[in-house]
């Protein structure tokens, strides 16, 4: 029988304690209102002891993204009066509020950092429980260090909070130090002894990713009798971060018959998620991380494309779709195969080559993928019609002709007046254009804008290094909207202003390509 599970987000809290990761205010707000589109059921907002911005962005939340009564609003609260007193103040204006209260219980928490005995300790966390439950229903009680605690007494703390009121008990591998088979047992043990002892009270679990196994030990935790798990967007956190809230759920869809539970999130909201709280966040999700990452659903290798062009399940055990892709990228690199290049160039229209054609076609795809290291539609277009014009073959449609090719370019930068000019060639035209903006990369970005005479809205822009030293290579990725579609490119080079313009010309040359446009 398939049971529902809990879906906790922390990103707002432990997320944000990533180094550099702070958000103010507004951000936080806008990224409570996707986690709440998304379909959390509880979001622990912040530490709102810990500042006035903290606890005035919980408040915040609490009123307006917490203002019904299908989500959850909490936020963090060390075993002491004021702290609580600042989660109730902040929390109390949701329509369902939660004090979450943390309290270290493995030995090196109460000797070492709390410089106390263990009973001291318990009967800290049952006056803690018994406070905030004189001003809340819902109380959480979270054993901090639980994976490294003596069983006994972890299950003593947790049978005396629950008497004191605790209605959610979660159980955290605070540093990452737990493996799947031995947590999974201990979920399993602690289980059986809370749901006799009241079988009303949610079990939980909070995993980091210290030695890379968060997500798995949250999903063992599931198997074994969990009732609710804590994760964050993208698996941001302390350290090494915390187990994905993507790759769990994910996780439970793709494989349901072996995790029998489900949770209420709209998966098709994941990407969005992602990709909001990693801009506002200014961290960059690995490019090969698990559901959210750049390449997840992005395949080069010539056999997993010639499978996948065969049948998607080949090489695909979720459809992009799912998770709020438009389809799986099939990326044209020296690595792709015929296959994949004919299938390529069929959809261009190039349908009727020859075999010998085609081979020659393709000899000269490879030179460009060695040079460029990825090959767009639109270069397909000037390989093929720089063959038929080669080899004397009538071309009547000279498509390349509309595409935006750079030639020079001049970006000046300084604090009150940064301007670029831009010279292009489009056809057999020059064209040329300047333009002041905000910045350097507003400025080049008009000026081009301006030449194309295209209404583009730059959606995206990341610029990171793949090298190092003075010859070091700067990649640039923008994201671009035209007629309510979104088109992504990438382009690299040692001057970044250089591989800002390709980045963004390359994806000119997509829309050019996708809607057949004859630009003036």
């Amino acid at each position: 029988m398939s049971r529902k599970i809990w879906v906790f987000d922390t990103t707002l809290r432990d997320g944000e304690q990533v180094p550099g990761a702070k958000l103010n205010q507004y951000e936080k707000l806008e990224v409570a209102y996707q986690l709440k589109k998304l379909g959390v059921d509880i979001i622990e907002a912040g530490f709102p002891s810990s500042s006035a911005g903290d606890f005035n962005a919980v408040k915040e939340i609490a009123n307006k993204v917490g203002n019904t009564d299908d989500i959850m609003i909490t936020a963090l609260a060390r075993a002491v009066k004021s702290d609580i007193d600042a989660v109730y103040n902040s929390v109390k204006y949701a329509e369902k509020p939660l004090i979450h209260i943390v309290l270290g219980t493995s030995d090196i928490h109460v000797e070492k950092k709390f410089g106390k005995s263990k009973n001291q300790i318990l009967d800290i966390g049952v006056e803690a429980v018994r406070y905030a439950k004189s001003l809340l229903p819902n109380v959480q009680y979270s054993t901090e260090d639980a994976s490294r605690s003596d069983f006994e007494y972890l299950w003593k703390t947790i049978e005396a909070v629950v008497k004191a009121g605790a209605t959610m008990i979660n159980v955290p591998d605070t540093v990452g130090f737990a493996e799947p088979e031995e947590f999974g047992e201990l979920i399993f043990k602690l289980n059986d002894r809370l749901k006799n002892l009241n079988d009303q009270v949610l079990l939980s679990v909070h995993c980091h990713n210290d030695l890379g196994m968060a997500t798995a030990n949250t999903l063992a935790a599931i198997k074994y009798g969990a009732d609710k798990v804590e994760c964050t967007i993208n698996g941001i956190g302390e350290r090494a971060g915390n187990a994905a809230l993507e790759e769990v759920v994910m996780a439970m869809n793709t494989r349901s018959s072996v995790y029998q539970a489900y949770t209420d999130i709209h998966t098709k909201e994941i990407m969005n998620t992602s990709r909001m709280v990693s801009n506002f966040m200014g961290l960059d999700v690995q490019v090969n991380k698990a559901i959210t990452g750049e390449n997840a659903f992005a395949h080069s290798s010539g056999i997993h494309q010639d499978g996948l062009l065969k049948s998607r399940d080949a090489y695909e055990i979720i459809s992009p779709l799912e998770v709020g892709l438009d389809d799986m990228e099939l990326v044209l690199t020296a690595r792709s195969g015929r296959h994949a290049v004919k299938n390529a160039l069929t959809k261009l229209g190039f349908d009727r080559l020859t075999d010998e054609q085609f081979e020659e076609i393709f000899a000269d795809f490879l030179e460009m993928a060695d040079e460029k290291k990825e090959v767009y539609n639109h270069d397909l277009f000037i390989i093929v019609e720089n063959y038929f014009t080669e080899k004397n073959i009538p071309n009547q449609a000279h498509v390349s002709d509309n595409f935006f090719e750079l030639m020079d370019l001049q970006v000046i930068s300084n604090t009150s007046f940064p301007s670029a000019s831009v010279k292009m060639k489009k056809g057999n035209q020059i064209l040329e254009g300047s333009a002041v903006g905000s910045g350097p990369i507003d400025a080049l970005y008009s000026a081009i804008m301006d030449i194309s005479q295209l209404d583009i809205h730059l959606l995206e822009y990341n610029i990171s290094s793949v090298s190092r030293g003075k010859e070091a290579v700067g990649k640039v990725k923008i994201q671009i909207e035209f007629r309510g579609e979104k088109y992504t490119a990438k382009a690299t080079d040692t001057d970044i202003m250089k591989a800002s313009a390709w980045a963004f010309i390359n994806a000119i040359n997509n829309v050019v390509v996708e809607h057949l446009l004859p630009v003036n």
